[in-house]
């Protein structure tokens, strides 16, 4: 126990100017420390378990000696209790820190869970996606929230808006809100059951998109227009012309094919391997390549300087629009990819090809999870003789037919 001190009053600790440690009284071990820059400060020197310890109460004197002597007492009922004082701030401290740390907002958690998972998406594009649809619809309304106090409420009021007239893009936000909210109990930003889940919980509230979502598939031509079509387009000048060309008898998807490079291509194999990152599956695919598509891939011009098979005036991949561009030049009311829907048809409708080798043709995932464990081979050889059938059709009667006449017929239907 510190030895008692001579009370001193307000005015004589006023006084005290010269450095040094002076006991107070009444406190025992209570003193007023005077720095050699003048600054004053309390200190309350105890014996804690054991050993001395030098605890601050605050400065001189925006705490006044009475609140001093009040905070000393109650730091030494602490004491008495077994409570170490000094740890016991630091925890509470630490406990504020660790508070203010957890205190993220739900467009820092995007931005962070973005950020976490980018490396594992297909491609940049994916990424902005992700950003921008957060940014354009859920930022607004609970962007600045504390994540661990999103809620219901906001979840309904970035949804609700878009889920009559914008389904498929209120689909996708909802998943990626519920992401961003499962990463962020995760990381433990917040507890308790996400308010963006689906299942047993919004399925209750609002309608399935399937149920208000209307279905537009891509326009695409009949069976019987397309290899009239082929053979118009074949008497088309330009590179666009031809990578629409090759699409067609390929059954690829046109990124795909303004992707190619000649690397990628074997003209003894007559193989065209397209790299997983290029492909919507993220899975690399090997596509046949007919007769027909490789006298197109040999007749082709190779530009200097690039390795793209159908480069645009400066070497780089054509553009989609390039593709849109022929179609309405041609006055043709069927889209780029449409036309695998037209293959998709035809080897449904006039093929005894079976399912599983169209569907590896298009490079599809299969939707039975069984059917696809079974059939993990490509089906190559197979697929070889479908790409060669449809090269045939192609070719069988577009020279009998009047391209220019498919609108009109199509308008008179």
């Amino acid at each position: 126990m510190p030895r008692a001190a001579i009370e001193l009053r307000p005015l004589e600790v006023q006084r005290l100017t010269k450095p040094g440690l002076y006991a107070v009284g009444v406190v025992p071990g209570l003193y007023l420390q005077v720095l050699p820059t003048g600054a004053r400060t309390w200190i309350l020197r105890a014996m804690v378990a054991g050993r001395r310890r030098d605890m601050g109460l605050g400065g001189y004197p925006a705490v006044t000696l009475a609140q001093a002597r009040d905070l000393a007492r109650a730091a030494r009922e602490k004491v008495k209790a077994g409570i170490d004082p000094i740890e016991e701030c630091r925890a509470a401290r630490s406990a504020q820190a660790a508070a203010r740390a957890a205190d993220l907002t739900f467009e820092q958690c995007a931005l962070k869970y973005i950020e976490a998972n980018k490396a594992a998406w297909k491609n940049d594009k994916h990424t902005q996606q992700w950003g921008n649809t957060l940014a354009q619809h859920a930022f607004p309304i609970m962007g600045k929230l504390l994540v661990r106090d999103v809620a219901l409420s906001h979840i309904l009021a970035v949804l609700e808006p878009l889920w009559q007239t914008k389904t498929e893009t209120a689909s996708r936000l909802r998943g990626r809100i519920e992401s961003v909210l499962d990463w962020a109990t995760a990381r433990k930003y917040r507890s308790g059951e996400n308010p963006a889940r689906w299942r047993g919980h919004l399925d209750k509230l609002l309608p399935k998109p399937s149920k208000v979502s209307k279905v537009e598939h891509h326009t695409a031509l009949p069976i019987d227009d397309v290899s009239a079509f082929l053979c118009k387009l074949r008497q088309q000048e330009g590179m666009g012309a031809r990578a629409l060309e090759f699409t067609i008898l390929t059954a690829c998807r046109s990124g795909e094919v303004r992707g190619a490079m000649w690397a990628e291509i074997d003209t003894v194999t007559k193989t065209w391997t397209i790299p997983a990152e290029r492909m919507k599956a993220g899975k690399e695919h090997r596509v046949p390549i007919s007769d027909a598509a490789l006298a197109l891939l040999n007749a082709l011009p190779k530009m200097a300087g690039t390795d793209v098979v159908f480069p645009g005036s400066k070497g780089q991949p054509l553009s989609d629009m390039t593709l849109t561009a022929v179609l309405r030049r041609m006055e043709v009311p069927a889209t780029t990819h449409g036309f695998r829907s037209t293959f998709r048809d035809w080897a449904g409708e006039r093929t005894a090809h079976p399912r599983e080798v169209i569907e590896h043709a298009l490079a599809h995932q299969l939707k039975d999870k069984a059917e696809a464990a079974y059939q993990r081979g490509s089906l190559f050889d197979k697929r070889r003789r479908l790409m060669a059938d449809w090269a045939a059709f192609l070719s069988s009667s577009g020279h009998q037919a009047d391209v220019v006449s498919i609108s009109a017929v199509r308008a008179a239907a």
